[in-house]
């Protein structure tokens, strides 16, 4: 099998990223950039990121999640922690987060630190939760191999079974993580594949050195 996709061209031509306009804190332009995305331009889930994880076999791996919350603090999506990703970040916090947003010929890549959140944050997000989706954390052991997708979806019916007119606790094994950016790199396409890169990197002082990047 072949294709050559050499002849494949888009000229970005949307906007712009100068220097002089990066706020000293670069949560400041993510939260504006989040905002015009989600606002002017189709994106089916302006929230949807790729997390980039080293697996315990010393490989990357990337997968797309949601966004839940961000804060001047960080980045907090939840998931299983006895799935893949949760086990890789359990062996080595040092992750990469990336949005790209095509609508605005964007893109934000993170570099920071994982950690779990607060138990109680994950209960009310948890508890946020439709009941559905409750209960499908508590039937998949994610990353597990399973014989067939009947199993699932048997477990998912015994649970429902099971919790019929119940409350439904949060699992100790599925909650938040939030990661800690040390680096964020803001990209704008431009014409002539002459894209505009800006790149925060955080100082010991906590504060951030701001520099453009060559394309």
């Amino acid at each position: 099998m072949e294709k050559d996709l050499s002849s494949y061209r888009k000229s970005y031509e949307k906007g712009e990223l100068l220097l002089q306009d990066a706020p000293e804190n670069p949560m400041e332009l993510f939260q504006k950039w989040f905002y015009e995305v989600d606002s002017f331009f189709v994106e089916d889930e302006t929230n949807a990121m790729t997390v980039s994880t080293i697996g315990l076999d010393g490989f990357p791996k990337s997968r797309v999640v949601l966004l839940k919350r961000y804060t001047y603090e960080g980045f907090i999506f939840y998931t299983n922690y006895n799935s893949e990703k949760g086990k890789a970040i359990a062996n080595n916090p040092n992750v990469c987060l990336s949005f790209f947003w095509h609508g605005a010929e964007r893109q934000v890549i993170i570099k920071g630190k994982a950690e779990k959140i607060a138990e109680n944050l994950s209960d009310g997000y948890f508890e946020s939760r439709p009941r559905g989706s409750q209960l499908g954390a508590m039937a998949s052991d994610q990353s597990e191999v399973i014989e067939s997708r009947e199993v699932l979806e048997q477990k998912l019916y015994n649970l429902e079974q099971e919790y019929e007119g119940k409350e439904i606790t949060r699992p100790r094994y599925w909650g938040g993580y939030i990661v800690k950016p040390v680096e964020m790199e803001f990209w704008q396409g431009r014409a002539n594949r002459l894209h505009d890169r800006i790149r925060y990197r955080l100082q010991t002082d906590y504060n951030w050195q701001i520099d453009r990047l060559s394309p």
